[in-house]
């Protein structure tokens, strides 16, 4: 576990570092340069690499580190109550920007700033993650950086399955946000962690269930698909032997009626 600890830690870095980036540019800045910039790019930063190194355990650790699907989906929960409380308002998402700017609560030039700084902070985010990675602390980042100097894709399914799900989960969390976005703080931070966080255990489930018809651990029988012999015998072969068979029972039968005492 001491890599996850190491994790966890880094986790505890990355918000304080953008912790206090917004401190100190609230404090130099005007409200309007601090709420389209440092906001949205101290959010974006401790959004990215939050999430690339929680993505980072979601694929080693489970092989890599024996611990299972609960952690990491408690950990997900955490961060997200963490970036809620701490994002000052933020969004550090380009699609809630746009939604405010197509709801007439952001003018254009507020708009763009404020996808520029995500922009820059995600690529910040990006590049510090990387250079984390690099200095190899754990053998969780060891693997990193073997699985990354390979040229795989991370989506595990096919490209219409996975637009698919990414599609409906970030549907349902719109709906999710925009009724709870007049809510009281308190309530509206854990109730957003907890979609996020069902969210991502609904799409892996459905994901796996779609693209194997069943979940092995809860039930064998496969729901969606039929299970097909794995060598296909050719027709007049399948209908000799069912022929084959016919004359095998009438003979037997026949035998069975002669090996009868007679009265």
């Amino acid at each position: 576990m001491a890599g996850l600890n190491v994790s966890i830690a880094f986790f505890f870095l990355v918000v304080g570092v953008c912790q206090a980036l917004r401190w100190i540019s609230k404090r130099f800045l005007s409200p309007g340069a601090y709420g389209c910039l440092a906001r949205e790019l101290a959010g974006s930063l401790q959004l990215c690499t939050s999430c690339l190194e929680l993505r980072m355990l979601v694929e080693i650790g489970p092989w890599g580190g024996g611990f299972g699907p609960d952690v990491v989906l408690t950990l997900l929960f955490l961060l997200f109550v963490v970036h809620g409380a701490s994002f000052d308002g933020a969004s550090a998402n380009p699609t809630v920007s746009l939604q405010e700017f197509l709801l007439l609560e952001s003018n254009l030039t507020a708009t763009a700033a404020k996808l520029l700084a995500q922009g820059a902070g995600a690529g910040t985010g990006w590049a510090v993650t990387k250079l984390y990675w690099s200095w190899e602390l754990t053998h969780f980042h060891l693997i990193q950086n073997l699985i990354a100097s390979e040229c795989s894709s991370s989506i595990r399914t096919s490209l219409h399955h996975a637009a698919f799900v990414e599609g409906t989960c970030s549907f349902l969390f719109h709906l999710v946000l925009y009724k709870l976005r007049q809510s009281h703080p308190t309530c509206r931070v854990p109730a957003l962690a907890a979609t996020v966080t069902f969210l991502t255990y609904t799409g892996m489930l459905s994901a796996l269930l779609l693209y194997q018809g069943n979940i092995p651990r809860l039930f064998q029988k496969n729901l969606l698909y039929s299970q097909k012999s794995k060598y296909k015998i050719p027709k007049a072969r399948a209908a000799a032997a069912h022929v084959e068979g016919d004359e095998l029972r009438r003979k037997s039968k026949g035998e069975n009626n002669n090996s009868k005492p007679r009265a």
